[in-house]
C-alpha cells in the first residue's frame, strides 16, 4: 500500500536533512512525499509596508522554493517508488499540518529538529513541539545533521500501565521494512509488576508475536530521560519511539515550558505515536 508522508519545511538544511532521511528510511517503498511550506501575514498598524505586492512577492517566492525543492527531490533521488508534490499554506503551520494530514490522507510526518534559526539551547524548535503533539498521525522527527542508518535497532519505553493496539501498528510497520528488533525498555519503580501491568506485558508479547523483540529492565537510578539516553547508547539504539497519550512521559516533555531544561535530548530520530484517549 502506497504511503503518503508530510515534510513541512521552512526551507533550511535542517528540514531539508529531515526529508533526505525520509527518503531514505522508505527507500524500498512505494510513497508520495508532501513539501509543506506554511507562510501568514497579518496585518496591523505597525506593518505598513504589508502590501498586496508584498504578499504576492512573498508566495511566489515560497512557491518558487517548494518547486526547487521537488525539482532537487526528484534529482538527487531517481526513486521510482517516489513521487513528489507541493503544498503552499497561509495557515500557521500547524493548521496547515492539520489540514493536509486529513486531506491527502498522510501516513507519517517527518521534520527536523529546529528551524531557520537552529537555536542551539533548545532540541525541539516550538513547532516541533507543537506537531509533536497533533492527534491525527505520527510524527518522526529527525536530529539535526543526522546521517541516515538502517534502523536494526529500535526502542520502545513502557510502563505497562496502558494497553497497546493498534497504535502500535506505525512501530511494527516500520519494523517490519528492515526486520529491526524492538528493544521494550521498562525502567523500575517497583520490583513486581500489578497485575495490570502482567496484563498489559502478556497482551504486548502477543500483538508483537511476528516481531523480533526483546524486553529489558532497567533500576529506577536517574532521571528516565537519562536513562533513555543511556538505554540508546547501550544498545546502539538506531529509532526510538514513544506512544504519546494523556499524562504521558512525552506528554509531560511536551508540556513543559522550556524543553531543554528536561534534558531530552536523543540523538537518533524520534518516533511519537499518538494515542486518542
Amino acid at each position: 500500500m502506497r504511503k503518503h508522508i508530510l515534510l513541512p519545511t521552512d526551507f533550511s538544511d535542517n528540514a531539508w536533512s529531515a526529508a533526505v532521511y525520509a527518503l531514505k528510511l522508505y527507500a524500498d517503498v512505494e510513497c508520495t512525499f508532501y513539501f509543506l511550506h506554511a507562510w501568514s501575514v497579518s496585518v496591523n498598524a505597525s506593518r505598513t509596508y504589508i502590501t498586496t505586492t508584498y504578499v504576492e512577492t512573498v508566495k511566489n517566492d515560497a512557491l518558487r522554493q517548494l518547486f526547487e525543492l521537488k525539482e532537487m527531490s526528484e534529482a538527487a533521488n531517481s526513486n521510482a517508488n517516489h513521487s513528489f508534490e507541493v503544498i503552499l499554506s497561509k495557515d500557521y503551520l500547524q493548521s496547515a499540518i492539520d489540514v493536509a494530514v486529513e486531506k491527502h490522507k498522510i501516513d507519517l510526518v517527518v521534520m527536523g529538529t529546529k528551524g531557520a534559526s537552529k537555536t542551539k539551547e533548545f532540541f525541539f524548535g516550538s513547532n516541533t513541539v507543537n506537531t509533536l503533539k497533533t492527534k491525527l498521525c505520527p510524527t518522526l522527527v529527525v536530529p539535526d545533521e543526522f546521517n541516515f542508518v538502517e534502523p536494526k535497532q529500535i526502542a520502545f519505553p513502557t510502563d505497562f500501565n496502558r494497553f497497546y493496539g493498534d497504535e502500535l501498528e506505525p512501530l511494527k510497520y516500520l519494523s517490519g521494512i528492515y526486520n529491526s528488533k524492538i528493544r521494550i525498555l521498562h525502567i523500575t519503580k517497583n520490583s513486581d509488576l500489578t497485575s495490570t501491568q502482567e496484563y498489559n506485558l502478556s497482551m504486548l508479547k502477543v500483538y508483537l508475536e511476528n516481531h523480533p523483540h526483546t524486553f529489558h529492565w532497567m533500576p529506577d537510578y536517574a532521571k528516565k530521560t537519562r536513562e533513555i539516553n543511556d538505554f540508546i547508547d547501550d544498545l546502539d539504539i538506531d529509532i526510538l519511539t514513544m506512544i504519546n497519550y494523556k499524562h504521558s512521559f512525552i506528554e509531560n516533555i511536551m508540556n513543559e515550558p522550556v524543553v531543554h531544561n528536561i534534558g531530552f535530548q536523543p540523538k537518533v530520530p524520534f518516533l511519537v505515536i499518538p494515542c486518542v484517549d
